[in-house]
């Protein structure tokens, strides 16, 4: 089957550097339709305010691509962070695939932003470690920006970082200084970073960066 990846640029916020970070999204097509990857920003407005953070739907987004938000069959949020899955009410007719870990840390540690969203009425697919979600398509388990972190494999040769490292540097060299907010579990962060380093991807995607990184 073959799996084509498409950008999404869906934000700028004030990183926690006070550099201005964009934000992306990335659409997954297959010949039976297309998953989303990650939503984009939303929450509170207080939450909205302290990030200065310039947003836009996702519907807009994907109208770039000539999509629509029914066009997506399914979404994978690498994480549950309000700059990754803060427009997942815009796809209440598609499941959500997130680590059991993930929603467990959300609704101890942020349950403002958990009732915020509704996720008691979301649909969520929840996955306990590696899985295949379609054919050529993955989820694999890398704790340490969040205990339930996931990153997704495309194809064998791409992958979709999430927050597992924020720019191409990090990616690089695991064993160097992190930036605030890069990991809450520094020690998982390191093991998580030399683990994908291993699936040897030929293309790493990232959220809050533009560039790509080539094998």
């Amino acid at each position: 089957m073959t799996l084509e990846i498409k950008r999404l640029q869906l934000a700028t916020l004030q990183g926690l550097d006070g550099s201005r970070w964009p934000v992306h999204g990335f659409v997954v097509t297959h010949p039976g339709g297309a998953v989303l990857v990650d939503t984009g920003v939303g929450g509170p407005q207080d939450v909205l305010d302290d990030w200065r953070v310039v947003n836009r739907s996702v519907a807009d987004a994907l109208a770039e691509q000539d999509m629509s938000p029914a066009d997506i069959g399914l979404v994978i949020n690498t994480h549950l962070h309000f700059d990754h899955c803060g427009q997942n009410a815009v796809f209440g007719h598609a499941p959500f695939y997130v680590q059991r870990a993930e929603l467990d840390r959300m609704r101890r540690e942020a349950s403002e932003l958990h009732d915020w969203f509704g996720f008691m009425n979301a649909r969520f697919e929840l996955v306990d470690g590696d899985a295949e979600i379609l054919p050529g398509l993955s989820v694999v388990a890398t704790p340490g920006h969040t205990v339930g972190h996931q990153c997704v494999v495309v194809d064998g040769s791409d992958l979709l970082i999430g927050d597992a490292a924020y720019t191409p540097r990090q990616y690089a060299d695991p064993s160097g200084p992190l930036p605030d907010g890069q990991a809450d579990d520094v020690g998982s962060w390191r093991d998580s970073v030399r683990r994908i380093h291993a699936l040897a991807a030929e293309r790493v995607h990232f959220c809050h960066h533009t560039d790509i990184v080539h094998r």
